[in-house]
């Protein structure tokens, strides 16, 4: 054989194993609908499920929110009443108290004193 009849034969011998490659068909694993349906109800639940989760912790967030600012108004209400607690000591001194009294006319009167025992 000649080289140039070598050469056309290789070509169609490559030419044929370029159309048995091309015409092989892959074929895909078939899912049946009961399984597409499984596998929809799992995402479907996994979705719920994240969703729930999502808003659980943005409701314990709030809460979280809520009783931080109960907290401060207690403790700003427990600095109030301690500064009241100071201004009542204050103001119920027994010399506040005596001066109030005499500025009024009021005096101390030994006769009308009484003692009372337990």
């Amino acid at each position: 054989m000649s080289a140039i009849a070598k050469k056309i034969q290789e070509k169609q011998y490559e030419d044929q194993q370029q159309q048995s490659q091309q015409t092989v068909v892959i074929r895909k694993a078939k899912i049946s609908i009961g399984e597409v349906l499984l596998l929809c109800t799992i995402a479907i639940m996994i979705t719920f499920a994240c969703v729930k989760i999502v808003s659980n912790q943005a409701a314990i967030y709030e809460t979280n929110k809520e009783i931080q600012q109960v907290e401060a108004t207690i403790e700003e209400q427990g600095k109030l009443n301690d500064d009241l607690m100071v201004q009542v000591d204050e103001l119920s001194r027994y010399e506040r108290i005596w001066a109030i009294a005499a500025k009024l006319g009021l005096g101390l009167d030994d006769n009308n004193v009484k003692v009372v025992q337990n």
